[in-house]
């Protein structure tokens, strides 16, 4: 069976989750403390520390470098899902780079404004220590002052998401691609405190999240 090492509101894992819950096909989740990455260098020998990564039998998959997608397509080839057809290369590579630069650099940090109520008292210190290190210190509580300016940044951000919509039920296509994926992912990261909802404004984006929750293949 495979298993996905993660951080549950990680918005990269959620990716990986939901494009396994989409295939079908049974997997394990192994959570780890944001703070503690100890087996997954260990699994993958010494080569790196990031999430997610997944474990099929004796295989260990991680990604190469920030815009990789060696997880999904990974997942892509054992299933058969059609995330990645060839005609669609170039026009994918421009999407996910800009949904995982533009959406999820607002939609983690709204957020992790409530880290406290997601992340376990045992793990908050090394979890704001991190934070602080990687982004300056105080940068928690600049979040929650910022929310509102940052809200609305985020909603303009996801307009032309919404405009994609209109010619399809789908951001490319009829039918889900890695991009749905991948911006499903930034956005399920951002709901997750349930402190969130979806623009109001953006009405189709709100239909295509219900959709993304619930699709799986075979029912394309």
């Amino acid at each position: 069976m495979i298993e996905l090492i993660q951080f549950p509101w990680s918005p990269f894992c959620i990716v990986q989750r939901r494009i396994l819950e989409f295939a079908r096909h049974p997997f394990h989740i192994v959570n780890i403390p944001n703070a503690d990455r100890s087996m997954v260098w260990r699994m993958t020998r010494h080569r790196y520390y990031g999430v997610p990564i997944i474990r099929d039998g004796r295989r260990v998959v991680f990604e190469t470098d920030n815009d990789s997608q060696v997880i999904a397509k990974y997942l892509d080839s054992k299933f058969n899902l059609g995330l990645f057809p060839r005609e669609l290369d170039g026009l994918q590579s421009l999407v996910w780079r800009a949904i995982e630069n533009e959406i999820e650099d607002i939609g983690f940090r709204l957020n992790d404004i409530y880290w406290q109520e997601m992340v376990p008292a045992a793990e908050q210190l090394p979890f704001l220590r991190h934070k602080e290190r990687k982004f300056g210190r105080g940068s928690l509580d600049q979040w929650r002052r910022d929310q509102k300016t940052l809200l609305a940044e985020l909603t303009r951000r996801l307009i032309p998401y919404e405009m994609m919509l209109l010619a399809h039920p789908f951001l490319l296509e009829d039918r889900p691609r890695f991009v749905d994926f991948d911006l499903y992912g930034m956005l399920a990261n951002f709901l997750y405190s349930g402190h969130y909802h979806l623009p109001a404004a953006h009405t189709r984006l709100k239909k295509w999240y219900r959709r993304m929750e619930k699709i799986k293949l075979d029912s394309i």
